[in-house]
């Protein structure tokens, strides 16, 4: 299994304080070893102030129970500085907090303002929030962080310094929280806070690449993370040109995407394009179920892969609780991939491409015909399943067309804009240098 484990490559990519989930969940399986994985987590933990998880991870790996001066020293430390960080930021909290159901707080500026004239605010309070927020978050107060960063952004102009690491922060605490619906919102404003700056082209790319990586974390645990994915791995050229250059191992999760959401059955022609240029740099059992049943129309070896991609899902931390979903929709695509071929089946034969016992495929396919969704009749007597005619309507094939083509012209239309943009920028600084 440790071939198909992306969690090393994965690491390069997050935050210190996401990789615990992952490497938490490494450890209650048997892929590695748990001593080395305890290990791992031990020189992670020890460069953040939680202290109480270090001397968790201590006592997991039996080096003791009590708690080593060094450790104790360093607890009393940071407790020192909490309490000094709160103190500066006391007298603007207090004020926020007196403000909180007023007018003022429905818009930033006006909030700015009244803090500015009533309660002396300045950039030096701006400063102490945002150290206050950081030092929280390494302290593992994800929540306690989440209340200044938002303080942050609120008072923070885009140009600050600070701005980006905000945003950053603010995402990375939403995750560690389980707040996806304020996770998605964060994701949201940060690609687009990434996709209107003037990064160079390498740190544009590094900051998307990382994005992609924080973005797995919300999709797979929000109810519109199945359709946000696709949108943006899938048909935002700078996103997929990242995945393409950088991370191809995240076609996982786009292909996950893409066979459990029924909605979004368009999306695999273009899907199977990226994954056959991809396919000399990245493949797993996810892309190479794909590749059997849409490109080589090999149904016994589609059968033998989604076998591994039951393997592969069950160990991968981010797409592990849509197993079961998983299987469903891909033996939904195996049967009406191998009904467009064949009028007749035997049910045997069926159940044989599935993976199901003969009276288990049965009962499946009668489920699929009572749900009206699928044009057929079962002989009982004879063991065979009768496919009717299924002509795609010509409405829906122009829905699916509409659908394609409005997701293109979006990106086109966003990559004209920025290359206007970046045009005028170069006519203006052009203009400066000749005056």
């Amino acid at each position: 299994m440790a071939q198909f484990d992306l969690t090393a490559k994965t690491l390069q990519f997050l935050d210190r304080h996401l990789t615990f989930p992952l490497l938490e969940s490494l450890c209650a399986k048997d892929i590695y070893s748990k001593e080395e994985l305890l290990q791992f987590i031990l020189e992670i933990v020890n460069k953040t102030n939680m202290i109480d998880y270090t001397m968790d991870t201590r006592k997991r790996l039996n080096l003791g129970e009590d708690t080593p001066e060094e450790l104790q020293q360093r607890k009393t430390k940071v407790l020192a500085t909490l309490r000094e960080l709160h103190n500066e930021v006391a007298p603007i909290m207090k004020a926020t907090e007196l403000l909180k159901n007023s007018d003022s707080m429905k818009d930033s500026k006006t909030f700015v303002n009244v803090l500015q004239k009533d309660y002396n605010f300045n950039a030096e309070n701006v400063e102490s929030a945002y150290k206050l927020a950081k030092y929280l978050y390494e302290c593992g107060s994800y929540r306690d962080a989440t209340s200044y960063l938002y303080f942050c952004l609120l008072v923070m102009s885009t140009s600050d310094k600070n701005y980006l690491n905000v945003l950053w922060g603010k995402l990375a605490s939403e995750i560690l929280n389980l707040n996806w619906d304020s996770a998605l919102e964060d994701l949201s404003r940060l690609r687009e806070f990434i996709d209107s700056s003037n990064f160079t082209a390498i740190n544009a790319l590094q900051q998307r690449t990382w994005l992609i990586h924080w973005g797995i974390f919300v999709f797979f645990n929000h109810d519109k993370g199945r359709d946000v994915i696709i949108e943006m791995f899938l048909y935002k050229p700078l996103y997929l040109n990242a995945i393409q250059t950088m991370c191809p191992h995240i076609l996982r999760y786009l292909a996950t995407a893409v066979i459990i959401n029924r909605a979004r059955r368009n999306a695999l022609k273009d899907l199977i394009k990226v994954i056959q240029q991809e396919s000399y740099t990245y493949r797993d059992p996810i892309t190479e179920f794909l590749e059997c049943l849409y490109v080589n129309f090999d149904f016994d070896g589609a059968r033998m892969k989604l076998h591994e991609c039951q393997t592969v899902i069950l160990n991968d931390f981010f797409i592990v609780a849509c197993l079961d979903e998983f299987v469903e929709n891909a033996r939904l695509m195996i049967f009406e991939t191998f009904c467009r071929i064949h009028q007749c089946i035997t049910i045997s034969m069926l159940a044989d491409k599935l993976n199901m016992k003969p009276n288990e495929a049965e009962c499946w396919i009668v489920n699929l015909i009572r749900n009206a969704r699928l044009d057929a009749k079962i002989d009982s007597k004879l063991g065979h399943v009768v496919m009717g005619t299924q002509p795609l309507s010509p409405y829906q094939q122009l829905v699916e067309k509409i659908d394609s083509l409005s997701i293109r012209s979006e990106a086109l239309t966003g990559l004209v804009e920025r290359k206007h943009k970046q045009k005028n920028q170069e006519s203006a600084d052009s203009w400066k240098y000749y005056y």
